[in-house]
């Protein structure tokens, strides 16, 4: 089964907006407790890998939240360089 070019671009444009926020937090929040390791401080900061690993108080997704974060950046990737690589039409003139 082959993806033309209208369905990729729907597939993409419909996982982009419920990717942002998780692919932000794990991106923020790892990078500030990177800096905080590196400033000696890693001991007042270890609530930051709860929220990295899907810890959110009593919600606990730590067991699907790396797996659908995973899934769902692997899918954009793949249909933007799809999409990226696929020849575009000539206009007519």
């Amino acid at each position: 089964m082959t993806l033309n070019r209208v369905r990729l671009r729907q597939l993409h444009r419909a996982l982009a907006p419920f990717m942002v926020l998780p692919l932000l937090l794990t991106l923020t929040t790892g990078m500030l407790f990177q800096i905080a390791v590196a400033s000696d401080r890693a001991n007042d900061f270890f609530w930051l890998l709860d929220l990295h690993r899907g810890k959110f108080g009593q919600i606990n997704l730590e067991f699907v939240y790396p797996i659908l974060n995973a899934l769902g950046l692997l899918t954009l990737l793949i249909t933007g360089i799809l999409m990226w690589f696929r020849p575009q039409p000539k206009k007519r003139t």
